[in-house]
This record gives C-alpha cells, structure tokens and sequence, in this order.
C-alpha cells in the first residue's frame, strides 16, 4: 500500500541539463517534526533536512532530495532506476529554498513540471529577553508572525550566521530552533560544522517556469487530490477508487507549513 499511495503523491522528474552549485562553506541539520493533516491527534511524522550557507547567502533542502539530486548528478539515479530506487529517496518536501539578504529564491518540482517563484525576504523578528541552552549555545527568543502562523525562534549569536531552517532568517545568529504556536512545525537543529565543497547539484531544477506563488499551492493541492494519472498501472478498480478517495480527503485536511503566502 506503501509503494501504491508513493504514486498518489508525485511525479518523478528526471534529471535536466542545467545545475546550479551552490559554494558550501558551513553545513546545519535540522530534524522536521510536523503535522499536515488539520483533523484532532494528528499523527506527527518526521523529516532532515540540510542548511548550506556560505557568508552572502543559504540553500536549504531535504535531505532525502539532497541524496538523490547527487545521484542524479552524478548519473547513479535516472530515468532506468527502479522504482524501488525512487521510493528509497522519497519526500513530500521537495523544494530548493535559497536565501540571500533580500530576497527568497523558491523551486519545486509539480506533477512531472518544475516551477519557481520568489518573494522578499522581510520576516519581521521581535527579540525578547528570554535565554535558554540548546545543546552548547545559549540561545535567545525571538518571535513572528509570517505566513499565516505565529512562530517562536531561538537562535544562538555564538554562531553569527543570519540562516535558519526553511525561509527564516534575518536574525543575529544561526536559528537553533523554531517552531508555530500550534506546534505544526518543529524544526530543531541537530548538527552543525564547517564544510568546505561545491555543492554541483544544488539545484535542479534551475530551468523552471516562473510563477505566482499562490498558484504554487493552488497546483499542489490539485496534485494531492486528483491523483488518477499515477494510478492507471492499478488493475483492481476497487482499489483504485479507494485510493483516489483518500487522496481526495487527504488534500482537503491538507495541513501545509504555510497557511497563506504572506
């Protein structure tokens, strides 16, 4: 049932001929807990994810991706892998995210097309005097409401890089941890050390379609719920149908990191 919903929920998108690298001098690990169905006890599932950063600027993706982008790259992974191989490296969180000082620099591969937006980088923190130690960095809080959520950061100046995980940052140090108030999202850093190599496949997905953000959601929830095109190797019809119904309630209790676009 496993390998089945993996076609519900994306369209593999094969290696393009354009890469963008990415000049890694510094590498942080966040753990992802969140929650993205909006119904009561939702089940909290996990996710890793990797901050690149280098002194002018972040690029930030999951894990899982980052894996398989280098094996596309490097040709391990194409368009005559299995689809065990695919399954192996599997995400819903499959945007590249770079940052700079002004602006947010946004990827994302959606039903077999790869499409890009951009939006300020203008996340407005308020400090407060409040400390607390995460591992061995005293940290301070600082707090915001962006994207529809108010969210709770905690970064350390002991590491005087302005990134975080996901699209936060513009804080005196790195964030060590951030999360909303419903504890939707939780993003706690678990490792952190200096790195020295071009990463050559950063992104992909360097030749998208630019569009509007909002369009972005309007696609992916589309994608979540009309999944019938993944689902044509299905010979049981009965099956099938369930599978397009749990879909189809899936989206609409889609429970998305942002709840509106600004």
């Amino acid at each position: 049932m496993k390998q089945v919903l993996f076609f519900c929920l994306i369209f593999i998108s094969f290696i393009g001929k354009s890469q963008t690298s990415f000049n890694v001098e510094y590498e942080a690990d966040y753990k992802l807990a969140y929650k993205d169905q909006n119904i009561p006890n939702a089940p909290t599932q996990d996710a890793a994810f990797a901050l690149l950063m280098n002194r002018e600027e972040s690029y930030f993706k999951n894990l899982n991706k980052y894996v398989s982008d280098s094996l596309k790259y490097e040709r391990k992974l194409n368009d005559k892998s299995s689809y065990n191989d695919y399954l192996r490296y599997f995400t819903p969180f499959d945007e590249n995210i770079g940052i700079t000082s002004a602006k947010i620099y946004v990827t994302v591969p959606i039903s077999g097309k790869n499409y890009k937006y951009e939006e300020s980088n203008d996340m407005n923190w308020k400090l407060e005097n409040e400390y607390k130690k995460i591992g061995k960095y005293k940290c301070q809080k600082a707090t915001a409401k962006k994207y529809g959520r108010t969210w709770t950061a905690y970064f350390t100046n002991e590491i005087p890089f302005p990134y975080g995980p996901y699209k936060f940052s513009k804080l005196p140090g790195l964030i060590l941890e951030v999360f909303d108030d419903k504890k939707d999202y939780v993003f706690t850093l678990y490792k952190f050390g200096k790195r020295k190599y071009l990463c050559k496949s950063a992104n992909m997905n360097s030749k998208a379609e630019a569009i509007q953000k909002q369009k972005i959601f309007d696609y992916k929830r589309k994608e979540m719920g009309n999944p019938n095109k993944y689902l044509e190797h299905i010979g049981d019809e009965e099956t099938r149908q369930l599978l397009i119904k749990k879909s189809s309630e899936k989206a609409k209790r889609y429970n998305p990191i942002e709840l509106s676009i600004y």
